[in-house]
């Protein structure tokens, strides 16, 4: 029997939803995704004031317990009870120095301002702390995307009128980068190879998506569910139940569901056969960085990524419609339990990414589009998102927070993105995000090599749609130049602004 599905309302797959444009206008494509979302999600509402989405609170609040080692733990999700007290109440007292202490304090601060004044300008500007319980970033990291993206630390070359870095981001490795370009605005460990959690979700959505069909109808054995980790967070998928493909993607990417990831892993042929597949398009990425071992991000030894391999993942992820709808939707109906003789029921799912939804003391990030969070009990926390703000696109990926700050992935992704978007423009790029290898490998159809980005050349017209169709097809002409436009969509940069 069929499952319920999501009304036409809200559902990702609506026939009201494909009367649209597929590729709508990418110089202003977050402010529409955004937009189609409010009409997709039947609790969001629009805030006209502050011009972003408002959410209703959680239907389905996670209960108190243990900490699900392949979904997202409530270590840091306590509510905060009072105000953080920052100044202390103590009068403040100095000490006596004696004019010869002065003297010599005096003489050795001299000294040390030529130690001080040959520091790099790439450097950060507030002091590193770093934990010793922390384990240290490796000496040596893969350059891919720029040399100073293989540094330890942090990376940022601040230009005039640039603000500073936020103090308060604790993640051991973390990047702020532009959608649209390319350009890393600065970074932290950025190819240290730590968990990734269910961050490595995005990329099993990016390699699997394309290959089912999201209407084809499908029967739950047994034996799909076997494997799924203790502790993993579920969404409720139950054997010998049916379930649309849709429904499954939705489990997904809102409710990090490893029984539904499971599932769609044997539909594309099993799951070793979906970690091959999943390796091998991290590779074609060029996400070096990355080992897949399970395809639902639960702790496995040996899978690892980084702040930058899941930045480019999401990237390209954010390139097809079906992602960025299912990763930008908030809530959805979910099928239930199949009872003998009664009509089959659904119950509400809510996305847990916090800066599109709120909840937990988190206010929904302005102009936030996704894209996914993560929570192990070896990866800690991690969370990559993408906004867009005043036309300008950002991605940033947080991973494994040290700070005891309450939904702190949430906090210091927020931070970063409030300064990028106060950045852009001002800092000079310390990296970039490199395309995938085919299309960096690959001439342009008049010849010329892409940009480095992956973006083709500038000498290229562009006369089409928003689609890019027409141009490709006033190029070539006939069944090759279909073919050819559809690499072209999936691998272009995204977005990609009107010129």
């Amino acid at each position: 029997m069929a499952s319920s599905r999501c009304t036409q309302k809200y559902e990702v797959g609506s026939p009201a939803s494909s009367k649209a444009s597929p590729l709508p206008s990418f110089d202003r494509f977050l402010t529409k995704v955004i937009q189609m979302n409010q009409l997709h999600t039947p609790n969001a509402s629009r805030n006209q004031e502050t011009g972003r989405l408002s959410f209703m609170d959680s239907v389905s609040r996670p209960s108190s317990g243990r900490v699900p080692r392949g979904g997202l733990s409530r270590r840091h999700s306590r509510r905060v009870i009072g105000p953080m007290r920052i100044f202390s109440a103590r009068p403040c007292t100095f000490t006596i120095v004696s004019a010869l202490k002065k003297t010599a304090l005096t003489v050795a601060a001299a000294a040390l301002l030529p130690t001080l004044a040959v520091a790099p300008a790439s450097a950060d500007t507030h002091d590193d702390k770093p934990d010793k319980k922390q384990p240290n970033p490796p000496a040596s990291m893969s350059t891919v995307g720029g040399a100073q993206l293989g540094r330890a630390g942090t990376q940022v070359s601040l230009g005039p009128g640039a603000p500073v870095l936020p103090k308060d981001v604790s993640g051991r490795s973390w990047i702020v980068a532009d959608a649209e370009s390319g350009d890393v605005l600065a970074s932290h460990n950025a190819h240290w190879r730590l968990p990734p959690a269910s961050t490595l979700k995005m990329l099993f959505a990016d390699t699997v998506l394309p290959r089912l069909p999201k209407t084809e109808i499908h029967k739950v054995a047994p034996q799909e569910l076997a494997d799924v980790g203790e502790g993993s967070s579920l969404v409720g998928v139950k054997e010998d139940h049916t379930y649309s493909v849709h429904d499954l993607w939705l489990g997904v990417f809102l409710r990090s569901g490893n029984d539904a990831v499971h599932v769609l892993s044997e539909m594309n042929g099993g799951v070793p056969k979906t970690v091959q597949d999943m390796q091998a398009h991290a590779d074609e990425l060029q996400a070096l960085d990355t080992h897949v071992v399970s395809p639902d991000g639960y702790d496995a030894n040996g899978q690892v990524s980084s702040a930058y391999d899941l930045t480019l993942i999401a990237r390209s992820g954010m390139q097809k419609k079906d992602f960025r709808e299912y990763c930008s939707t908030a809530s959805a109906k979910f099928p239930g339990e199949q009872v003998k003789g009664k009509a089959r029921e659904t119950f509400e799912i809510q996305n847990t990414n916090r800066l599109l939804t709120g909840d937990y003391g988190i206010d929904p990030y302005q102009g936030i589009a996704g894209v996914k969070n993560g929570n192990t009990t070896h990866a800690g926390a991690t969370f990559t998102g993408v906004a867009e703000r005043n036309g300008k696109v950002l991605l940033v990926t947080v991973m494994n927070p040290g700070s005891d700050e309450s939904q702190a992935v949430y906090k210091e992704a927020g931070r970063l993105l409030d300064w990028g978007f106060a950045a852009a423009g001002k800092v000079k790029p310390v990296g970039e995000l490199v395309a995938p290898k085919s299309v960096a490998a690959a001439p342009s159809a008049n010849g010329a090599a892409p940009a480095k980005n992956g973006a083709p050349a500038k000498t290229v017209a562009s006369k089409a749609s928003s689609g890019g169709v027409g141009t490709a097809l006033a190029v070539t002409g006939g069944v090759l130049a279909v073919l050819a436009a559809g690499v072209f969509l999936v691998n272009r940069r995204w977005p990609l602004r009107r010129r």
